[in-house]
């Protein structure tokens, strides 16, 4: 495994383990889990970062990818493949991805930004509009 992959598993683990409460740099943050399926290989993989509740019932996350100038595999997994599943806390849903755009954008993630500094750092750090990305759980039948 790579160091990212260490890390995240890391995250991932300490998350399941303690009902989606992290330490480290992610203390005190809203941790979400997303599983997206590969774009090319059909696998499936699950990231942590840091969401922000929707009133619906739905959770935005930002591919922020710390400032880089592209965006994370994650993105463009879920883009190909919007039918994702995500965990926060003691949740655990099916969802579909979708990207939100323009004034509804750039206003979550504004409210990201007051609540937590560094997704402006990581604005100011690439040219590349970072994406919000709404997930809307599935409701079973």
């Amino acid at each position: 495994m790579s160091d990212m992959q260490d890390f995240n598993q890391a995250i991932i683990d300490e998350f399941r383990a303690n009902h989606g409460v992290v330490g480290g740099g992610f203390a005190g943050a809203p941790v979400v889990l997303l599983t997206t399926k590969g774009a090319r290989s059909g696998l499936t993989r699950t990231n942590p970062l840091v969401g922000q509740r929707g009133g619906d019932g739905s959770m935005y996350v930002f591919a922020s990818a710390a400032g880089s100038p592209k965006h994370p595999d994650w993105y463009h997994n879920l883009v190909a493949n919007p039918e994702v599943e995500f965990e926060f806390g003691d949740e655990r849903h099916d969802a579909t991805a979708s990207t939100v755009e323009s004034e509804e954008r750039d206003e979550i993630y504004a409210r990201q930004v007051a609540a937590f500094p560094d997704f402006g750092a990581y604005e100011k750090k690439t040219t590349r509009v970072i994406p919000v990305i709404k997930l809307t759980p599935i409701s079973p039948d």
